[in-house]
């Protein structure tokens, strides 16, 4: 016992220090700076406009489905290999890796769903200067440029994106260190050999090549070599560069056995000043310029109550970004997994050379342009280019890349109850008893890190928890559902069947020296087990099978936390880059860890349903393709205001990237909130796609019926009203499964021309026809909404008051207020007989709320099936209807392959004038709201009310 308690007291102390201490903030002193990474620093010490690069054109080679194309460093004679793409679906990859290089360099397995589809590239032209390439029709080309190198991709005479169109493209090729023995003694015969060979050139050189002009030694292909003077003046010149082979942070040594390998480009975006994407950071919708401060970073951490509007890493990666304007919709995706840093500038702040050169082309003085350069730590450079035109066109290709969301089982898009921790099995019966109690419907309660035998995950505490299948039970059967925590660092512990397995099987991640490595987290001691390898995650998915998790059932889900992965005495309180997965460095692979995770836990909830039943798995480390496998939270956020308001962008900022399921945790993590700010953000949110209430161990418990019957009755109304929608929540996860969609949208994706959305992020649409502004200030009397579209009206769907588009409104606001709009032209079902659980209301009837347009229609869909199976897909079981009404008929077209008890229980008509239906109706003069009841008809029958 002893010592395990001086084994973990390092670890309480730093918990206590984090979870205790007085000013509840980041400890930015934890984290790098770009100056603090020996990488970025060289990368970003480079000047614009001196480009070493120039393509061997008479490499190139032009196949069926690529380009291939040598490039050469003309200061260190290195060449790369250019290997260019046009993929169906109007998109470029340019992929550039060494063209000989010391050993392979890490490509990203697994993110892409597959190997993209190609199609043929032709050559339009091509002279000592460059070559043209189409890019299908005349109209979109590639060309690229000889000295210096530089691709340009146009459309017409328009300038799409240009890539190192500022010379930042910069490849750190591997190499062997100088001062070890085998550099040496390479070194010493290399320059015996060129000494012989001097000897003998110098007596037999031909007299006419010596007076040949215009070669260039470049264009012979030998490689350089080590003894090679230029080489070596090249290589001393970078050896002096401070942390090259090694780099320490505060008291961690990074060893860096492969030397420096950093790769960067960058890229041009004329007529764009808005751009967006990269999470995951505390930022605005729209990123900012990063001039005169540190770029934005991509590298998955465990920040201790991050800060706000900054661009410091977070716990996620996604390296994809968008840029829009009027005109157009681009995205740039820079698949690495590496750490990562993203330049922006713009010539808001002053033009680029290769803006100015823009404008006199195109006689202009104002045209807009935004330069984005990306810098990794290793790897190579692959990217895709998604050149749209549309903001749903990048959508859908990005999607083709890496998948779409996963359908999530309709409870996963209700309430959910948690906090660190629900004490024991009797406190769980007693705030779900709780819920009923005061008429709030649920369907999750949670279970944090403390419901396990001492951090061992995949076990109970057997006194706390000591009989689960009871309480599984119990929740069972009202129909209700429990999530519990499982993450990935597994306490160092012989008599723990979890670790001795993966010990005995090989497979933890290893150190530097080759032993298995460990580091601090919760349970004091812990290995890592090694997600990138395949029968690493197989044998953690049958780890959730019933007979191997003891006291799981059918309704137990899983949350992954901490798989950034967080270790609490490591560098930036994560694992040691020299950290070794198999014949790779922790380096590489970083910020697939987190992914790696949930990819092997959704795995194993589908596993042990025999592949019937879909997962719910909430992750907090991400990387693009993550929305394939379930949910994501902003991590651990404060009960503040701006922490409120953070939440819209951040969440906003992942929905553009690909990943729907996302919500910020209610109330705050840490701190604790005043009864105004609780209430305002269960409504704000009740209309975001993730709904968590979730609290830190050392705050005052926060159950809704806690502050008051005032408060208790504003939160109940908050959760009913996303039951009530539940149905068009579910609809619009559907589509986002299917198509790529974003269910939680920026106001500027509906409405690509409208420049006053273009930088908007305190209210969002979901799908098309829900426009919500949440109220997120404190005291607030009144909130101004922009509703967009020109000749469009919207209604208040508590009022049913219209207004005109593309205004701004002001609403008065009270405690009670939501403000909520639905778009002219649009059907919206809702279930108004809210239950306790969404499973409870599942053969609830439906009522229609159809908003007319101005041209007195509208068009709306009703999708339903089983709720939690993949018969959906393999089977076709589902209902999708089309919605429609015109010329005061409103009719359901056919398209049931499924047996429901539901029905239409009735019709709401917003913007009626009293002539609609020839069944019983109620008709409100006042609001122009006429309701059809009890129509009757079956969701699964065709039908038609006249």
């Amino acid at each position: 016992m002893a010592a395990f308690s001086e084994r973990m007291a390092p670890v309480l102390m730093l918990w206590l220090a984090f979870g205790l201490g007085g000013t509840w903030a980041v400890d930015r002193g934890n984290f790098k700076t770009c100056d603090q990474s020996a990488f970025c620093k060289r990368q970003r010490a480079m000047q614009p406009g001196k480009s070493p690069y120039r393509a061997l054109l008479e490499t190139m080679e032009l196949t069926h489905t690529k380009l291939t194309l040598q490039l050469i460093n003309d200061n260190n004679k290195v060449r790369l290999l250019l290997e260019l793409y046009r993929l169906q679906g109007n998109m470029t990859r340019v992929k550039i890796n060494e063209l000989k290089p010391l050993k392979p360099r890490y490509e990203v397995p697994d993110v892409l769903v597959r190997e993209p589809h190609t199609e043929p590239l032709s050559l339009l032209s091509q002279d000592e200067n460059g070559v043209v390439l189409s890019l299908g029709g005349e109209a979109q080309r590639v060309i690229v440029s000889a000295r210096p190198f530089r691709l340009d991709i146009m459309e017409g005479h328009e300038v799409l994106m240009s890539l190192n169109s500022r010379g930042l493209l910069a490849y750190e090729h591997l190499r062997t260190r100088k001062d070890t023995f085998s550099y040496k003694v390479t070194s010493t015969v290399a320059s015996v050999w060129d000494s012989v060979k001097w000897v003998f050139s110098s007596s037999q050189a031909d007299p006419e090549a010596e007076k040949q002009e215009g070669a260039d030694p470049a264009d012979h292909a030998e490689e350089p070599k080590a003894g090679d003077k230029a080489v070596e003046e090249e290589e001393e010149e970078e050896k002096d560069e401070e942390g090259m082979w090694e780099e320490t942070f505060k008291s961690h040594t990074d060893s860096k056995p492969n030397g420096p390998s950093a790769v960067s480009l960058d890229f041009s975006l004329p007529g764009v000043e808005h751009v967006y994407g990269i999470p995951e950071h505390a930022e605005t919708l729209k990123l900012k310029t990063t001039d005169g401060g540190d770029p934005y970073r991509l590298y998955n951490l465990d920040v201790f109550q991050y800060e706000l509007f900054n661009p410091m890493a977070l716990y996620g990666a996604v390296p994809v970004m968008l840029a829009h304007n009027a005109h157009r919709t681009t995205g740039i995706f820079w698949l690495n997994a590496a750490e990562t840093w993203v330049d922006i500038s713009s010539n808001t702040a002053g033009k680029t050379v290769f803006g100015k050169m823009l404008d006199y082309v195109q006689g202009s003085n104002e045209t807009p342009q935004t330069d984005v350069r990306w810098i990794s730590e290793s790897g190579i450079i692959d990217v895709f280019i998604m050149l749209g035109p549309t903001p749903y066109d990048v959508f859908s290709q990005y999607a083709s890349l890496t998948g779409t969301q996963a359908f999530p089982p309709l409870a996963g898009l209700a309430y959910h109850q948690c906090r660190w921790n629900y004490n024991d099995q009797e406190d769980v019966q007693a705030v779900d008893a709780g819920f009923d109690q005061h008429d709030i419907p649920y369907d999750f309660i949670w279970l944090d890190i403390e419901h396990t035998d001492g951090k061992r995950y995949f076990t109970w505490d057997p006194h706390k928890f000591a009989t689960p299948k009871d309480m599984l039970q119990r929740l069972m059967d009202k129909k209700r559902k429990m999530v519990a925590i499982v993450d990935p660092h597994i306490k160092v512990d012989s008599d723990y069947r979890i670790h001795t397995e993966i010990r005995s099987q090989g497979f933890y991640i290893k150190n530097k020296d080759g032993g298995d490595y460990e580091g601090w987290c919760w349970p004091g001691n812990a290995g890592y087990p090694d997600f990138t390898k395949p029968e690493v995650r197989a044998w953690w998915a049958s780890m959730f099978a019933y007979d191997q998790y003891e006291g799981s059932m059918e309704n137990l889900y899983t949350w992954n936390d901490m798989n950034e992965p967080s270790v609490f005495n490591g560098p930036e309180v994560t694992m040691h880059k020299d950290a070794v997965h198999g014949p790779w460095e922790h380096r590489d692979v970083h910020n697939l860890y987190g992914f790696y995770v949930q990819m092997a836990t959704a795995e194993g909830l589908v596993q042990r349903s025999g592949g019937v039943d879909r997962p719910f798995v909430l992750t907090r480390a991400f990387f693009a393709g993550s929305q394939r496998y379930g949910a994501v939270w902003t991590g651990d956020n404060a009960a503040e205001w701006d922490h409120l308001k953070i939440s819209i962008p951040m969440c906003l900022s992942l929905s553009l990237v690909g990943i729907s399921l996302c919500g910020a945790d209610i109330g705050g993590f840490f701190k604790t909130p005043s009864n105004e700010l609780l209430v305002r953000w269960y409504q704000t949110g009740a209309y975001q796609p993730f709904f968590r209430a979730h609290a830190h161990l050392d705050t005052p418990r926060r159950e809704p019926w806690l502050f008051g019957p005032d408060n208790t009755a504003l939160i109940r109304e908050a959760v009913r009203q996303r039951y009530a929608l539940l149905p068009y929540w579910y609809q619009l996860f559907y589509h986002a499964h299917r198509t790529g969609h974003p269910v939680m949208r920026p106001l500027w994706v509906e409405y690509p021309q409208d420049a006053a959305t273009f930088a908007m992020d305190d209210q969002f649409l979901l799908g098309r026809d829900l426009l919500v502004h949440p109220v997120t200030e404190e005291g607030a009397r009144g909130v101004t909404a922009y509703l967009p579209g020109k000749g469009e009206v919207w209604f208040d769907v508590h009022t049913f008051q219209k207004h005109n588009g593309a205004q701004d409104l002001y609403i008065p606001v009270t405690m009670s207020s939501i403000p909520v709009f639905q778009r002219g032209g649009s059907i919206i079902p809702r279930k108004l007989r809210v239950r306790r659980s969404s499973t409870c209301m599942e053969h609830d009837p439906y009522t229609l709320y159809v908003a007319l347009s101005q041209q007195r229609n509208a068009v709306g869909e009703l999708y339903l099936d089983d709720g939690h199976t993949v018969n959906f897909d393999t089977k076709e079981e589902f209902i999708h209807r089309k919605l429609s009404f015109s010329n005061n008929i409103f009719n359901l077209a056919p398209a049931a392959h499924l047996s429901t008890k539901s029905w239409i229980e009735r019709i709401i008509i917003l913007g009626a004038n009293g002539q609609e239906g020839q069944l019983e109706f109620e008709f409100d003069a006042s609001m122009s709201v006429l309701t059809i009841r009890k129509p009757g008809m079956n969701v699964g029958e065709d039908w038609s009310v006249p």
